[in-house]
């Protein structure tokens, strides 16, 4: 297929526009249509919510808050009233809002606070708030802040006023591109290279977020999922284009020719991919698991966008290659691939000396590596699970000032209020019951409808608090039982408290089960019990020191201010379980690309110092280049305006971080080293009968070889022969490199005074030969060897055309 799609370019990426524009269009045409349904079966917040919705269909508009203070005097002053009476009958007249109940209406009495400083209005809309036209919201805000003066504040609460408070769509995702694009260029020294994983991940993207939009329409998808749907699919995208990209560049680099350097890439970089990505998709079904709505939208968005980035890096990346030739190089690559030749194969600099440095001080790197592990890991004990609110907004919005306010003249219970809903019964009597239960503000029940009875109960401490949470376990356990009337704790309060104890609960069951499918995987993939289980144990670490890490920003509170986030509250209930998917895909991702190398080298060699070595020396440099740019992704979610955006967002980004540059680089291969040959034990009853999953190709398969000798497989041989020119004059100190099919480097050898040369064969199979010399062109051949030793002499011309350029 990657052939198909380099030959075919013009074709696939035609393919790829038309896909993108035709699903931009159809998103845009038919518009979104998100539901955050956060109920759960045969929890008691959903009861009485399904009791509410058959009693009071008609309260169905989000309901957003109108808050004002006076320094002095009263609310009630005519001052004050003949200019908040006018904004709120304006904007009772506005199209698309249903009510307003002004304090200054004969029931309104209740809207006032005692001391008459702080009073509130309350507005309702005809649509729920990702309904309400963010026009309309703006018209709202407007009319009521122009009524302020001095000595007069005027603030606004509610999800539809929180909506227009969000920084404009795209913003954290350009932020994100950006930043990887100045890690791609870096990394690559080329602006064609860079583009490359840009426009792939972007495609994919695109596509997956329209094809989300218009799944909307439906499926219940929440309206938190295209946000996290952009946070993985910009990841994996950049990352996966990233990995095949880096491959291409080194088989060029090493002698081959652009097509056959890319459907290398593909065949060996590609099914690494095809794999991680099928390990992302199986880590975030796992969240299914977990038997909630609201999970469910996620995992379509996420796993959409997922398997798009997957499709672009294997079919749209394959065609740009194709189109740009030898430009993914850099210009100074070129020239100095024409002028010295192929490069050597062996991995330098910086990442093979740490690589040795590892290998001679495993236990002292494993220890110290895990004390910093465990040191993160040690918050997590504390984490409370719950939910965030507009208390948790920057001090400057609007909305936290609205809370505030509130909290200021009604008590800290106002803004996350109780509801009893009383099928039948006698409503009055339990009223009465929970008017002197303690941690009750106050109590108020509506006119029945239908026989049904909302009694809503202010707490007298906040909805984050834990006092909060208690009451609504008093009344359930104590209060309503007592009184003996049939009657669920409902509200929105309540609700989170029943999805955070329900994730508690099944949190167990879903690790588990995400766990072992990726031990299988692996064990499949790399024929062992012990990487499986080494790499289980490794994400596990990841996620402990990750939510410790969630846990001191955004429950403790440390560096919020820095980061400018607001204030610190209890951590999202939904956000373990999507976190742990994400985590757990994306550290198999940089499992498989690691040890895949490793195996592979262990494979040819049974040595597992140098396995280790080698893997980690080879690959370790464009793991770190990959996290670092989803660690710039991730982070610029702060910029989305969405708490649950942000807390993903620098969860994952602390968590990868912890993962590439501690658990891969260092952990991992240091518990490598001191397992020794047992990293690939593997027992033979089950050897025989694991299906055989390779995630890399073997090498021996190539095409139309230059030369071939025998067809019988063999241990080691040599090829040897003399390189000479044209005229049959001898070619001293001509460097000749013996590369595998997938651009390793087996042997490298000088020619001597005679022109001679003997290379080693580690086995019969398929290799390229390249040959450089001072003053000549350089040449790299196919060769096939069979189980005798193959005899090749290679002619250098002067005026050759260059075969590696």
């Amino acid at each position: 297929m990657a052939r198909w799609c380099y030959r075919h370019r013009l074709v696939v990426l035609l393919l790829w526009v038309g896909a993108v524009l035709g699903l931009g269009f159809a998103g845009s045409a038919a518009g979104t249509n998100y539901a955050d349904t956060f109920t759960l079966p045969n929890t008691d917040s959903t009861r009485a919510y399904d009791l509410m919705e058959k009693a009071f269909p008609e309260r169905s508009g989000d309901t957003d808050t109108v808050v004002w203070k006076v320094d002095d005097g009263s609310v009630r002053d005519d001052s004050v009233r003949s200019r908040i009476a006018p904004a709120l009958e304006e904007i009772g007249r506005m199209k698309g809002v249903g009510d307003v109940s002004s304090p200054y209406a004969a029931q309104g009495a209740t809207q006032i606070s005692e001391n008459g400083r702080i009073a509130y209005a309350q507005v309702t809309f005809t649509e729920q708030a990702n309904g309400v036209p963010k026009e309309l919201v703006q018209d709202v805000v407007d009319t009521s802040q122009d009524a302020e003066r001095a000595g007069l504040q005027v603030e606004l609460g509610g999800q539809a006023i929180t909506r227009i408070q969000e920084p404009p769509t795209g913003i954290a995702e350009m932020v994100g591109i950006m930043a990887a694009a100045v890690v791609l260029f870096l990394a690559f020294g080329s602006l064609f290279a860079m583009l490359l994983p840009l426009v792939v991940a972007i495609a994919a993207l695109g596509t997956g977020l329209m094809a989300t939009s218009l799944l909307s329409h439906v499926t219940d998808v929440p309206e938190v999922a295209p946000l996290l749907g952009s946070l993985i699919g910009l990841g994996v995208g950049i990352d996966y284009a990233l990995f095949i990209v880096t491959r291409h560049r080194r088989g060029i680099l090493r002698g081959m020719k652009p097509e056959e350097s890319a459907v290398t890439a593909l065949n060996t970089s590609g099914r690494a991919v095809l794999f991680a990505g099928g390990t992302v998709c199986i880590a975030l079904a796992g969240m299914l698991v977990m038997n909630m709505r609201f999970l469910d939208g996620v995992v379509v968005a996420t796993s959409l966008t997922v398997v798009l980035s997957v499709l672009a890096a294997t079919t749209l990346l394959p065609a740009l290659l194709g189109m740009l030739g030898m430009r993914v190089l850099s210009r100074k690559q070129r020239h100095r691939l024409a002028a010295t030749g192929p490069e050597p194969a062996e991995a330098s600099g910086l990442a093979a000396r740490w690589s040795m440095y590892v290998q001679q001080r495993p236990r002292s790197i494993a220890a110290g590596a895990l004390v910093v592990m465990v040191i993160l890991a040690l918050p997590v004990l504390s984490i409370r699970l719950g939910a965030t609110d507009q208390g948790n907004h920057k001090d400057s919005t609007t909305t936290r000032q609205a809370y505030d306010l509130l909290a200021e003249g009604f008590g800290p219970g106002f803004n996350g209020p109780l509801q009893v809903v009383v099928d039948g019964g006698d409503a009055d009597a339990l009223v009465s019951t929970i008017r002197s239960t303690e941690g009750v503000a106050q109590v108020a029940a509506a006119p029945p409808s239908e026989g049904v009875t909302v009694i809503q109960v202010v707490p007298t401490t906040s909805p984050q608090s834990e006092k909060t949470d208690q009451l609504i376990d008093r009344l359930r356990d104590d209060v309503i039982p007592e009184s003996g009337t049939e009657a669920h704790v409902g509200g929105v309060t309540a609700v989170f408290k029943d999805f955070a104890a329900v994730t508690g609960d099944r949190l167990p069951y879903f690790v588990a089960a995400i766990i072992t499918l990726g031990f299988l995987l692996l064990m499949v993939a790399f024929r062992s019990l012990v990487v499986p289980l080494t790499a289980a144990l490794m994400n596990l670490i990841a996620a402990a020191a990750s939510f410790g890490v969630l846990v001191a920003i955004f429950q403790w509170g440390w560096g919020t201010g820095l980061l400018g986030l607001g204030k610190e509250g209890p951590i999202t209930a939904f956000l373990p379980v999507i976190m742990l998917s994400l985590l757990f895909g994306l550290s198999m991702d940089y499992q498989v690309f690691l040890v895949s190398r490793m195996h592979e080298e262990w494979v040819h060699t049974k040595d597992n110092a140098r396995a280790v070595r080698v893997g980690l020396a080879e690959t370790s440099r464009v793991i770190n280049c990959a996290a670092l740019i989803m660690i710039c992704v991730f982070s610029a979610f702060v910029l989305s305006g969405d708490m649950e955006g942000a807390m993903a967002g620098i969860g994952l980004a602390a968590a990868v971080a912890l993962d590439a540059f501690i658990l891969r680089t260092a952990l991992v291969p240091a518990a490598m080293h001191l397992l020794g040959n047992s990293n690939w034990w593997l027992p033979a009853g089950l050897e025989k009968r694991l299906p055989h999953l390779a995630v890399e190709p073997r090498e021996e398969e190539v095409s139309e070889p230059h030369a071939r000798v025998g067809d019988a497989d063999g241990g080691s041989t040599v090829i040897h022969g003399f390189v000479r020119t044209p005229d049959g004059a001898p070619v001293e100190g001509a460097a000749l490199t013996l590369l595998s099919k997938g651009g390793r480097q087996l042997d490298r050898v000088t020619s001597l005074a005679d022109g001679s040369y003997i290379v080693s064969v580690p086995s019969a199979g398929s290799y390229l030969l390249a040959v450089t010399a001072v003053e000549h062109p350089s040449r790299a051949r196919h060769v096939m060897v069979g189980a005798e030793p193959l005899v090749y002499d290679v002619e250098l011309a002067e005026d050759e055309v260059d075969a590696v350029n």
